[in-house]
């Protein structure tokens, strides 16, 4: 389709990367890669196969996606609170549904574990401080336990010698 068929991953620079932008945005717009790619003028075994070979598109890809699917969660929320839109007509003189709202659920449940996969690489992003977090809340409750029992003895009845009876 273009030149960045002839770029794997990433040889022709400027040219094989052009494309990458807007696919990614028509990615996220509708989480659909063959159109994604028609809309980069793009060829889609070509975006497969940057995609394995670099790990930094791939994570990229996966984030267009899940941005995507989350449009669509909403968008599917919005239809499902405000009703079905209406369109033409059969020839049976029956609404014609805009939206497909099964379809939309096969796919969202579809994607649902990778999505949320995403979702908790995500989460791992700052570690470091939930880690942090949890140790100074557990050596608070360390330093809790160590001052019951330091009032606890110091509480304690204590016996006198020789007063046994």
């Amino acid at each position: 389709m273009t030149k960045a068929n002839a770029s794997p991953a990433g040889g022709r620079a400027a040219a094989g990367r052009a494309w990458r932008k807007t696919f990614l945005a028509e990615l996220a717009r509708t989480s659909n890669v063959s159109a994604a790619a028609r809309e980069a003028q793009v060829d889609v075994s070509t975006v497969y196969r940057i995609r394995r070979a670099e790990p930094a598109f791939a994570r990229q890809w996966f984030e267009a996606l899940c941005e995507g699917y989350d449009n669509l969660e909403l968008d599917l929320l919005c239809r499902l609170r405000e009703g079905e839109l209406a369109g033409t007509t059969t020839p049976a003189g029956k609404a014609r549904r805009k939206f497909d709202n099964a379809t939309a659920f096969r796919l969202l449940a579809a994607h649902r574990a990778s999505v949320q996969r995403e979702r908790g690489r995500n989460d791992y992003a700052h570690e470091d401080e939930l880690l942090a977090s949890i140790d100074a809340k557990l050596e608070k409750m360390r330093q809790r336990r160590i001052a019951m029992r330091e009032a606890a003895r110091e509480n304690a009845p204590t016996e006198v010698p020789g007063d046994g009876g």
